[in-house]
């Protein structure tokens, strides 16, 4: 076998250094002895935006974006799509092995003991604004579960932590369910633990006077595929915000609400909105080439192509595609479907895309079809956030659980001033950019 090292030359020094090779990386602490100065700091990377370093050991998701490959501890995502329950491949994230039926029947029912919030946050929710954002409230109460459940702070107690994954897993659908009736002024709807964990979650949103709420089968299978394919992602900006908080032993309350602040934006979990208000945009197929061209002048963005990882098509977005046309067989046939597909087309097979590797990605058909299904497209990232938060936890308990794990520090490169002396106020001058400013 091949000696598994690379051996550096420092020219500015000509002394040569051996580093070794794990795992196809390298240490970035093996760079430190590197240096032109015993004085010196050392040898530092610089990656923006950790576009090529890894910053933890992970044996939770596996992505091959050249391939367009999903797998959550080791099982294609495309089969655990067909074959499973959201709340099997929960089990299977937190705990590293699929369920049995009595492991299963077991987890349901721990879940469903936890699935009531307490009655002072319901009144912390009462006393957000009419209109505020569900992604605002949803962010806030989660945050404010810490308060309600202190002892969740002893986060190296394995049992207590156990107990604190699993409410906040089935307490977030009804945290997500009351911020959206909030803004509806509707009446808060509790839990019911007869159903399953989305036939439940559909329940608090859209029960109304009838005694009983049944879901359409079609369309509780259509959104627990959806929490699937949303469960987990690798080392996303939320989920590495994740752990970054939850690095320096802060609950997993408010560590969760760091993650779901992070996954708020328009570029992570927003993006789905984003893809309705561009189709809106384009408003039918035939104006679609035309938007196209915009796009490859750049004038404006193609969203819900693209992704940091998938140079090939999100496997995601494949079954979200063949999701839709069973929703749409329920709830009729969304009129932007049509121009989706006629954009997917053209961005296939158009050389500007290709070369580019833009290709459709989760949140390409996600919006459409939960805008089919009834939700408004303010709740689409909470939407987003109640499965993601089993990856959170997951991803959470294997950071706290790893000895090589400290709190995350990341270095920088100081490109200030060197070292100077304050002037008197008499001797300062008035910035140039102060006078262009007046």
């Amino acid at each position: 076998m091949a000696d598994q090292s690379f051996n550096i030359t420092d020219n500015r020094t000509g002394k040569s250094y051996t580093l070794p090779v794990h795992d196809g990386t390298i240490r970035a602490m093996d760079l430190r002895p590197i240096k032109a100065d015993p004085e010196e700091f050392g040898t530092m990377t610089y990656d923006p935006a950790f576009l090529n370093t890894a910053s933890c050991r992970s044996a939770i998701t596996y992505i091959d974006g050249d391939r367009g490959i999903l797998r959550y501890r080791g099982y294609p995502i495309e089969e655990l799509a067909e074959k499973c329950s959201f709340m099997e491949v929960a089990y299977l994230l937190l705990n590293g092995e699929l369920p049995t039926q009595i492991e299963l029947d077991q987890w349901i029912t721990e879940i469903k003991s936890h699935t009531m919030i307490h009655e002072t946050t319901k009144h912390f929710l009462q006393g957000f604004r009419y209109n505020a954002h569900p992604m605002t409230m949803f962010i806030s109460t989660v945050a404010a579960l810490s308060s309600v459940y202190p002892e969740c702070k002893h986060v190296l107690d394995p049992t207590i932590r156990r107990r604190e994954i699993v409410r906040l897993i089935a307490k977030v659908p009804t945290i997500a369910a009351y911020c959206y009736r909030h803004q509806l002024g509707y009446p808060y709807v509790y839990p019911d633990n007869d159903l399953s964990y989305a036939e439940n979650f559909m329940n608090m949103l859209w029960r109304m006077a009838e005694p009983k709420f049944l879901a359409n089968p079609v369309l509780a299978r259509a959104l627990d595929i959806l929490f699937i394919l949303h469960a987990d992602h690798e080392q996303n900006c939320s989920t590495n915000v994740m752990r970054c908080v939850g690095s320096s032993q802060a609950d997993p309350y408010v560590s969760l609400s760091a993650a779901a602040a992070a996954l708020s934006g328009p570029l992570h979990g927003g993006a789905n909105e984003e893809v309705l208000r561009m189709l809106d945009e384009i408003g039918t197929v035939d104006n679609v080439k035309p938007y196209v061209d915009k796009v490859k002048s750049g004038h404006t963005k193609l969203m819900g192509f693209g992704h940091r990882v998938y140079k090939n098509y999100d496997p995601r977005a494949r079954i979200i595609k063949w999701t839709a046309n069973q929703v749409f067989e329920v709830t009729g046939r969304n009129r932007k479907i049509d121009v989706a597909l006629a954009l997917e087309k053209i961005a296939l097979e158009d050389e500007y895309f290709v070369k580019r590797k833009l290709y459709p990605n989760v949140d390409f058909y996600s919006g459409i079809i939960y805008e089919a299904m009834g939700f408004e497209p303010s709740i689409f990232t909470v939407l987003f956030a109640i499965p993601r938060t089993v990856g959170w936890l997951a991803q959470w308990q294997e950071m706290i659980t790893d000895p090589e794990q400290k709190i995350s520090r990341p270095r920088q490169l100081y490109i200030g001033h060197a070292e100077r002396h304050v002037p008197t106020l008499a001797e300062r001058s008035v910035p140039a950019t102060a006078i262009a400013m007046s």
